[in-house]
Formats: structure tokens, C-alpha cells, sequence
């Protein structure tokens, strides 16, 4: 069923002008959708943004008391750190509106017999995996994390210029991306485990890692969170530029080359998956 499906998903028109239109289009209903669905739910929709909030003001409470008893963590001082807090969390909840809802609902998909009307559509199956639904609570958290940057640069004395915060914003999609990849790998293993949920929400509760300098870390453990999943990485580098942080330019190659690594590595298990992948009634 799996290879047959998948060559009748694939696009053949070669405009990719159109094929760009038609998805943007797709994307746009999908919001649609996702709006009506979060105004029949406004208790539910305003409950998480209070407690994402909440979350976030404790993390913010944490650096402060934390800075109560030192002055540096290594050279970062307490309004970089919460730069770096606010950065960590605008990429996370970027990621938590995008793309969390969807890649953690993978393996129910698999497990009801979902995926079976999703890889009949005439669209790329991973797209509509990955961006059915959209957490507009996540948006209004992000506006929250901006805002934080803002007063954390404020207190430095210190405007970036152009250059800073386009490249800021590059890195943070990248970051987006790069996590988006990751879970997109660990949720493609309900193909072969069925329910990987505590997989996938495992990954999740990794991000409070990124909130803290790379410098505070040391040994194996730093290794594995810049080189293999590159947490500290994808929160560091985009506050490092902002707050004029970056040594040399190799901290920023590392992480656009691990970003091109992980996406290759998602895309080619994604396609092992689907080929793998019978039916649900099979």
C-alpha cells in the first residue's frame, strides 16, 4: 500500500511558483480551522497561556534569586542570562505553536488508522502532519518572550544593530526548525514501537536545558547537548549575536550545519518510516 500511496502524493506539477501558492493556501485553511476550533474553547486557549506564563515568570524568579549570589555565570551577567531565558522560551513556544500538537499526535495517528486518509490526500504527507493544527496560545507566549529580550536589552544599554537582530531571528527559525526535526525522528518511531508519546514529551522537558549559558555546563554532558541534540546550541548562538557574545563565526557555521544534518537525517528516516508503514488494518 505504502509505495503506491506515497508516489500518488507526490507533486508533479512543475511550477513550483503554484505548488508554493497551493500550500500557502492549504496552510491559511488550516488556521481557519484552528481559530474556530480555539474560540470554541476560549477557557482552555486562555488557561494555557496563563500557565505557560506562569512557567516562564518562575523561570525568570529562578535567574534572579540565582543572581542574588553571584554576579556572573562564567561571563554571562544576569540581563544576558535573561535574555538568553527569553530567547529560549520564544523558540519554544514557536515550536509549541507550530509544531507540537501535530508531531505528538504521530503515533495515534498510526495507532487509528489516521495516517491512512492522510497518505490518500493529494498533499505531502509530512506537511499536513506537521502543521494540521496550530496552537495560537504558543504565538501570544512568543509575544511575551519578545518582550522580555526587549527590557533584558534595555537594562543592558545595549540597541543591536540591523544585522544583530536579522541574524537573531535567522537563528531562532533555525532553532525552530532544528527542534522540529528532532521530534519529527522521535515521533516517526511509532511505525515500529506504535506509541512513542513518552518519547516525543521526553524531548519536550529537554528545553528547560537551553535556558541556562553553555558555559555552565561542562564534560560529556555539553558535548551531547551542543554536538548530538544541539539544545545549548540553538538557544546560546542567537544571544550571543544579539548581545555582541559571538568570539568567532565557527559557533554559527556549527549550528546552520547541524541544522542541515538533522533536517537530511529527518526527511531520509521519514521515508524509511512510510515505506515501512502497512496500514493500520493490516
Amino acid at each position: 500500500m505504502t509505495k503506491g500511496v506515497s508516489a500518488g502524493c507526490q507533486e508533479n506539477d512543475p511550477h513550483s511558483a503554484y505548488r508554493v501558492s497551493r500550500y500557502l493556501s492549504l496552510y491559511a485553511a488550516l488556521w481557519r480551522n484552528s481559530v474556530i476550533r480555539e474560540l470554541g474553547f476560549k477557557v482552555n486557549f486562555l488557561m494555557w497561556i496563563v500557565v505557560e506564563g506562569l512557567w516562564f515568570a518562575l523561570q525568570l524568579t529562578f535567574i534572579s534569586v540565582l543572581y542574588l549570589h553571584t554576579e556572573h555565570i562564567g561571563s554571562w551577567t544576569k540581563w544576558q542570562v535573561v535574555a538568553l531565558v527569553g530567547a529560549s522560551h520564544l523558540i519554544q513556544q514557536l515550536f509549541t505553536a507550530i509544531f507540537l500538537t501535530n508531531l505528538a499526535a504521530l503515533s495515534e495517528h498510526i495507532r487509528t488508522g489516521k495516517l491512512d486518509f492522510m497518505l490518500l490526500l493529494p498533499v505531502n504527507t509530512r506537511f499536513l502532519v506537521s502543521f494540521r493544527q496550530v496552537d495560537l496560545g504558543g504565538f501570544v507566549n512568543a509575544a511575551g518572550a519578545l518582550c522580555v529580550i526587549g527590557y533584558a536589552l534595555h537594562r543592558l544599554n545595549h540597541v543591536p544593530g540591523l544585522t544583530q537582530v536579522a541574524g537573531f531571528l535567522l537563528f531562532v527559525l533555525v532553532g525552530v526548525l532544528i527542534h522540529s526535526s528532532l521530534m519529527l525522528m522521535l515521533a516517526a518511531t511509532s511505525f515500529w514501537t506504535v506509541r512513542a508519546q513518552g518519547i516525543v514529551w521526553g524531548y519536550y522537558n529537554l528545553f528547560n536545558i537551553a535556558r541556562l549559558p553553555d558555559e555552565a555546563f561542562r564534560g560529556l554532558f555539553k558535548a551531547v547537548f551542543t554536538f548530538v541534540l544541539p539544545m545549548l546550541l540553538v538557544s546560546n548562538v542567537p544571544v550571543k549575536m544579539l548581545v555582541d557574545k559571538l568570539s568567532s563565526p565557527l559557533e554559527m557555521l556549527l549550528l546552520l550545519a547541524l541544522a542541515a544534518l538533522i533536517c537530511a537525517a529527518s526527511e531520509l528516516l521519514w521515508r524509511i518510516a512510510l515505506r515501512r508503514y502497512t496500514s493500520a488494518s493490516s
